[in-house]
């Protein structure tokens, strides 16, 4: 899936087209904050302590939730689906993108699509009782929430927030914090659907773990763009931290960009020296931010790759959507191409 993404440079928070943050006017003086109603059956008060330690206290488990894409695509893995949804949601067919997810995007209401959007009189309209998203290490960066509008936009709810990378915790980690909000909010953990998706993402750790101790090959995580083919640094990606943990021998970059936001998660590196980390498999990342084999061929450096010639390339989520359910069968697809690759160098 190729993907129009002149000048735009992959930064962990600049990663999508621009735009304008959207209703601003005439919003705040018409609208109030209050709305914590909720049809939660159990009736109880309802509280939950976020990544930030803050908790969020309502008089019973909230309703009306509005989320990042990918936030609500976990919590709908696990049987909580927002009402509205912020973020990469469909593509320009109105399909599904990859962080949305097996959300039923024909349902919900989406706040904004691309990077800058936030329809604030479209978030009104739901009456929000928590707003809910990741950050990326600083907490106080609310991830896709504009931040010109973070303070008119927080006014209506309060914002819950997990942490997508806080330095060192793993995929592990962060789809446990999705499953404990889940079952929060009134997800059973114990169902048919939920055990057997853990089941499955257990086994896919497992068979990675033996794929890569029975063939040591060489990964590098990536990303492809116009101008720069991009080489990820494995130290700064909550699932390359789980995948190194587990054997996998990821190259790390030994120049990773560390200005205008880029914050040492890759380098970029010309077409010209596309090449200059070479492996056995790449990682390649599978967004439709991210340009895909059929764009990436028109570059000369990149089919000479040999991971390319040998036809060594998976798919790489590279913002996972953090539940059982969605990550195993990444894990799976790792797995089967590191068991199948043959050494290039």
């Amino acid at each position: 899936m190729a993907f129009d993404a002149d000048g735009v440079k992959l930064a962990r928070r600049g990663l999508l087209t621009g735009g304008g943050a959207l209703g601003l006017a005439g919003v705040l003086a018409a609208c109030g904050a209050d709305g914590a109603q909720s049809d939660d059956a159990s009736g109880g008060p309802w509280s939950f302590t976020d990544d930030t330690d803050d908790t969020v206290r309502l008089d019973a488990a909230p309703s009306s939730i509005v989320a990042f894409t990918g936030m609500a695509a976990a919590l709908h893995d696990f049987g909580i689906t927002p009402k509205g949804v912020f973020g990469p949601t469909v593509d320009q067919n109105g399909a599904p993108t990859t962080q949305a997810g097996n959300l039923p995007v024909e349902e919900l209401t989406i706040i904004g699509n691309t990077w800058g959007e936030f329809d604030i009189e479209a978030y009104v309209s739901l009456d929000p009782q928590v707003l809910m998203t990741h950050y990326y290490v600083d907490p106080t960066s609310l991830w896709y929430v504009p931040e010109e509008s973070t303070e008119e936009i927080t006014a209506f709810a309060p914002p819950l927030l997990l942490a997508a990378d806080d330095g060192a915790n793993t995929l592990d980690d962060v789809i446990a914090r999705h499953a404990e909000l889940a079952e929060s909010l009134g997800a059973d953990l114990d169902s048919e659907e939920n055990t057997a998706a853990k089941e499955r993402y257990d086994a896919a750790v497992e068979t990675l773990r033996t794929a890569v101790a029975d063939n040591p090959v060489t990964v590098l995580a990536c990303s492809g763009a116009p101008e720069y083919f991009y080489a990820s640094n494995p130290v700064k990606s909550n699932d390359l931290r789980l995948f190194t943990e587990l054997g996998v021998d990821l190259v790390v970059p030994d120049n990773p960009d560390e200005d205008g936001g880029a914050g040492g998660y890759f380098e970029s590196l010309s077409w010209e020296n596309a090449d200059k980390y070479l492996a056995d498999v790449l990682l390649l990342d599978a967004r439709e931010v991210a340009l895909q084999p059929d764009g990436l061929a028109e570059f000369p450096t990149w089919n000479a790759l040999p991971a390319v010639q040998a036809g060594q390339i998976v798919g790489w989520h590279s913002e996972p959507i953090y539940s059982y359910a969605s990550s195993a069968a990444n894990i799976e697809a790792l797995a089967e191409a590191i068991a199948n690759a043959r050494r290039l160098s």
